[in-house]
């Protein structure tokens, strides 16, 4: 059959408006953010509701057209974009899928669409003072089905966790077309195998998530926010150690900061407000949220802070007090990202150790980079509190991110990533696989764990429709054979 047949029969899916071919429309959906990654499709195909999701995977498995599921198109590691020898395809978008279906104060569940953003989700939240607490910067534009793909973590793990722990059912549409309606509010449900569970993280190898039940919780009612100076990643560590110690479940973020990465974020906001008076080579950014009263909080956290200045954990600290203050420092933490994006020549490595290791990670990895190219600018951030760093060494100064990314991309991500692995860590901590990580896993997972990612895969995908080049290593790769 024709691609115009094949486009013509989807446009009556989903309209023809809804099935984009033009190569100026298509652009946005074939490339990723970064402009790392890209691949062709014949159409960004935009269902409106979760029947049409279905009949647009039905007509796809039936012809063999690939599909790669897509939300925001926010993801680091090419997984939302398809791979240049992904042969007949289509991009999948769920944006469409925008609607909040029921939100339950006293469940205290939010059942809503694939397509919402994480910013409508936490702002739906909020109207009934509840908090859907995944916080990422990208919440503007990423979706929450591109959340739970990705197991998405952000900057409230510590007390949260991540996406898969806040999540209470799914509505899921498998490769032949069949839905699978698992939105249930229960937290108890001994009643089988946890199969939500199956697809979340699965980067749209499975099946397509087209709505879900999200855990809410009370929204606090009071918040500190301080930017703290601290001497290196292991006083960081202590000062986490006593603020939890203290303060408990109210830590609610702690991010590490270098000051090659304030510096350069500081640099692209235009913001030259000096934070300290003194320059400091690592700072953390730390959130306390509680149920107590403003005043008592400030109060249990400046003590704290107090305390381990005595003890050389903290150099200085900036207490924001007031809205707006809080919002700047949070907002310097949250554009690093694009900032370095912005800058080009960003050798992004998202790894996770345990958290003890961390100041040791940080140590040795930067050893390995400087060694190799001695100017290179070492931005170092991230989630000291769960244990994930975004280790991303940036190019000198005077040197082209083009000749940067070819000389050291690949020697640089393999010596971090070695480090990461031999301290027990993992190379994707929140990022997920996509295309970027995929042949690594190969030397990162046992045999027998690609071997019964493969047998899943193809009991619910058997033609390797969706999704394909994303995740899973190439079963040939295999010295075993999958049977």
């Amino acid at each position: 059959m024709s691609t115009s047949l094949h486009i013509d029969t989807l446009s009556a899916i989903v309209g023809r408006v809804n099935c984009l071919t033009d190569e100026s429309d298509l652009v946005s959906y074939t490339t990723d953010y970064r402009k790392v990654y890209s691949g062709a499709a014949m159409a960004a195909v935009r269902p409106g509701s979760t029947k049409e999701v279905s009949e647009v995977m039905a007509y796809c498995y039936e012809h063999g057209i690939a599909i790669v599921p897509q939300g925001g198109n926010t993801s680091l590691q090419g997984g939302a974009v398809p791979v240049s020898n992904a042969g007949l395809c289509i991009v999948l978008s769920l944006s469409r899928l925008n609607k909040i279906r029921s939100i339950d104060p006293v469940n205290d569940t939010l059942i809503l669409e694939a397509g919402v953003t994480l910013a409508a989700a936490r702002t739906a939240a909020e109207s009934v003072q509840r908090l859907f607490p995944l916080r990422i910067g990208s919440e503007g534009s990423c979706q929450i089905g591109g959340n739970l793909s990705t197991n998405a973590g952000g900057t409230a793990v510590l007390r949260y966790g991540n996406m898969r722990d806040l999540v209470l059912g799914v509505e899921v549409v498998l490769p032949d077309g069949a839905i699978w309606n698992g939105l249930k509010t229960l937290r108890k449900d001994n009643t089988g195998y946890d199969l939500k569970q199956l697809f979340v993280g699965s980067e749209g190898t499975l099946g397509v998530i087209t709505s879900a039940v999200l855990k809410l919780v009370p929204r606090p009612r009071s918040t500190s926010t301080a930017l703290v100076a601290t001497k290196s990643p292991a006083t960081a560590l202590s000062l986490l150690g006593r603020l939890k110690t203290r303060l408990g479940n109210d830590v609610t973020a702690f991010e590490l900061i270098s000051a090659p990465a304030m510096k350069l974020v500081q640099e692209w906001l235009r913001d030259e407000e000096p934070l300290f008076a003194s320059k400091h080579d690592w700072m953390v950014l730390i959130e306390i949220s509680s149920h107590s009263d403003q005043d008592d909080i400030n109060d249990a956290f400046y003590e704290v802070l107090t305390e381990s200045y005595d003890k050389d954990l903290v150099l200085d600290a900036l207490l924001a007090t007031t809205e707006g203050q809080a919002q700047r420092l949070w907002r310097l933490r949250e554009e690093i990202s694009d900032a370095q994006t912005r800058t080009g020549g960003s050798i992004r490595c998202d790894i996770s150790v345990p958290l003890s290791a961390v100041p040791e990670f940080i140590e040795r990895a930067s050893a390995k980079v400087l060694d190799l190219e001695p100017a290179t600018r070492m931005v170092i951030y991230g989630h000291m509190g769960d244990g994930n760093v975004h280790f991303n060494p940036l190019r000198p100064d005077g040197v082209s991110a083009t000749e940067f990314m070819s000389k050291w991309h690949t020697e640089v991500t393999l010596a971090v990533d070695a480090v990461a692995l031999s301290l027990e860590g993992s190379i994707s901590a929140e990022h997920g696989v996509g295309v970027a990580k995929r042949d690594e896993l190969l030397h990162v997972k046992q045999e027998l764990e690609l071997l019964i990612s493969w047998r899943i895969k193809n009991a619910l995908d058997p033609r390797n429709l969706l999704n394909p080049g994303k995740m899973l290593p190439a079963i040939s790769s295999f010295s075993r054979s999958q049977s």
